[in-house]
């Protein structure tokens, strides 16, 4: 492994959007602000869906209001799953990025998006199209990347299969392939990067990795041996998809990834002391956990 720079791309969306007892707005600014200090890459602030469907992040705009973004590196990026949704988070000229989750399982896109496949790739067509108009990157994710629980097909082919037609068709550039439910296992992780980057060197591809603490190093390991350089983490590693699965499988903890990234040799160039902070300030609640 070469101690190439790795992108660390913050999520507290992903951590918070699980969290029944809704999490004050000034909390979450003031949790957001903070991140903002660290020097991630990118922070995964908040989505613009359906408040029925995740009622947690129905003030991602009032958040977003209240961002203090005159020093800092990070870009913002905002998930969607429609039109809709896209054309919010299109509107607002800090948004950087627009997030679209897109399921290889046709299960799990059902019950994320509620739409087939077929009807996600129509939509996200549609969703490349504005944001392109409004200068936005979309930023794909590829869900089940790894296999998934419910028996659909699934094979590394599907996954070039489909990497090949988000680039080609949508111009897409960055790709983060997703661990939804924390069933990858390493090998097939390692075995996965070491073909899809080399394949579309043109592209970004990035790990979302859902994992308890006990398989998250083993997943990054193989991860960074298999090429990636862009990481999806959510401090104190709360979070996961409460579209997948009833039970939430973390996301990759901040502070474990960095000190996976330490021992390794390779650069993040984050603010270990304003991390630190972060941390803290997490314990109000903004993690799940007090």
């Amino acid at each position: 492994m070469e101690g190439k720079q790795v992108k660390v791309i913050e999520c507290p969306r992903d951590a918070m959007q699980g969290i029944v007892p809704f999490i004050p707005t000034a909390l979450k600014i003031e949790y957001i602000n903070a991140l903002l200090k660290v020097g991630f890459d990118t922070i995964d602030f908040g989505s613009f869906v359906s408040p029925k469907a995740i009622p947690q992040l129905r003030d991602t705009a009032e958040v977003l209001a209240g961002l203090d973004l005159s020093d800092t590196r990070s870009k913002l990026l905002a998930i969607v799953a429609n039109e809709r949704g896209a054309e919010e988070a299109c509107s607002h000229m800090e948004i950087d990025q627009v997030g679209y989750p897109f399921s290889i399982s046709e299960t799990f896109q059902m019950r994320n998006t509620n739409t087939t496949i077929a009807g996600s790739f129509d939509r996200v067509q549609r969703i490349a199209e504005l944001c392109a108009k409004s200068n936005k990157e979309l930023v794909m994710y590829i869900s089940m990347a790894f296999g998934n629980p419910y028996g659909d097909p699934w094979s590394p082919e599907l996954v070039l299969l489909w990497a090949e037609r988000l680039a080609d068709g949508l111009n897409v550039r960055t790709i983060a392939l997703a661990d939804t439910v924390g069933n990858a296992h390493a090998v097939h992780m390692d075995a996965l990067f070491r073909t899809i980057i080399p394949t579309f060197p043109e592209i970004t591809f990035g790990a979302h990795l859902h994992a308890r603490a006990d398989g998250l190093n083993e997943k990054m390991i193989a991860a960074l041996e298999g090429g990636c350089r862009r990481f999806d983490t959510a401090i104190r590693g709360y979070g996961g998809c409460p579209m997948a699965e009833d039970d939430l499988v973390g996301n990759a903890d901040t502070e474990a990834v960095v000190r996976c990234l330490d021992l390794f040799g390779f650069p993040h160039g984050l603010d270990m002391q304003e991390l630190k902070r972060c941390v803290e300030i997490s314990k109000q609640g903004v993690s799940g956990v007090t």
